[in-house]
């Protein structure tokens, strides 16, 4: 059977992981060989590369380490098969890095339970969400989940609530300094930065359409899945995983908010959804239920991939 593949993390299965990841990716680029031509091209294609398979090994290691999933191969493929759905991703390396600092400042709020280190953990997490803001500024809106962490663990102690503020100011005086040394004019770039569309019918063709409805139809199915099954789970991880799902719909929040809108932003709801994904496939008590969930999201991936090239 296809989903117990990746029942099991074994070194096979990650090196499958990788080459799925290879294969799906220059299959995309493919389609546009211009980069090939010059030495920038190639180190930033190479660099994209770099940063989708971290992301999605990051992933991978932010459920397994804090036990919200078990030793499975699954996080990481229903992240590949996420990512399917809007392949266009791989082609948004600023996105991917927002992304990319998004998951750092998860991994260290999600490991808050443990209740070790808790300020540098806050004031590290800040600093990524702030990183992250550099690169897509709607990203901040993920601060919002350091201050629901500190609510729910350190909410006593009050200078947890002011080690944003300092990490905020670590990285405006980077910002100033960098652009000062590039002369960029700091206002243009936080006005063009800071814009809001509210329109969700950017969509150019039935197929970014399809993908859309889809994508939506299946993060519902797996968010309200653990809506129904937390208060079934293992109570030590029941606040991570309210902060998964919160981290899901503050990544929904940057899409809706976000000017210049495209499906790439959907990207940052992608890490906690294949999250939530394998903790249900886990959860499942049939392997017939594996199965059919497992085949469905990985036939509507391919499909929708294919679609778009």
């Amino acid at each position: 059977m296809i989903a117990s593949v990746f029942k099991k993390s074994t070194p096979l299965n990650y090196a499958l992981v990788v080459f799925l990841v290879l294969f799906f990716f220059f299959i995309y680029q493919f389609q546009d060989l211009s980069w090939i031509s010059s030495v920038v091209g190639l180190l930033k294609k190479g660099l994209t590369f770099i940063v989708v398979l971290a992301s999605i090994f990051l992933t991978s290691f932010i459920g397994k380490r804090n036990g919200l999933t078990k030793d499975s191969g699954y996080t990481a493929v229903f992240y590949l098969l996420f990512s399917l759905f809007f392949p266009s991703i791989f082609n948004n390396l600023n996105i991917l890095l927002a992304n990319f600092f998004i998951l750092l400042a998860l991994r260290r709020l999600i490991s808050l339970h443990s209740m070790k280190a808790s300020k540098e953990k806050i004031f590290d997490a800040s600093l990524w969400i702030f990183v992250a803001s550099l690169f897509h500024f709607w990203c901040i809106l993920f601060l919002i989940l350091v201050f629901i962490s500190i609510i729910f663990h350190v909410s006593r102690d009050y200078t947890n609530w002011v080690l944003p503020f300092i990490a905020f100011i670590a990285v405006a005086i980077f910002f100033t300094f960098f652009t000062s040394f590039f002369g960029i004019n700091t206002i243009e770039y936080l006005q063009k930065s800071t814009q809001i569309n509210l329109a969700i019918d950017y969509f150019t063709n039935p197929t970014q359409n399809l993908a859309f409805s889809i994508y939506v139809s299946v993060a519902l199915f797996f968010v309200f899945s653990m809506f129904i099954t937390l208060s079934h789970r293992l109570s030590m991880t029941q606040t991570s995983y309210k902060k998964i799902v919160a981290s899901f719909f503050i990544g929904v929040l940057v899409f809706v908010l976000s000017a210049n809108k495209s499906s790439d932003f959907l990207l940052l709801t992608t890490a906690p959804l294949a999250i939530l994904a394998s903790a249900h496939i886990e959860y499942s008590q049939t392997k017939f239920k594996q199965e059919i969930v497992f085949v469905a999201v990985l036939l509507s991936s391919l499909f929708l991939f294919v679609s778009q090239l």
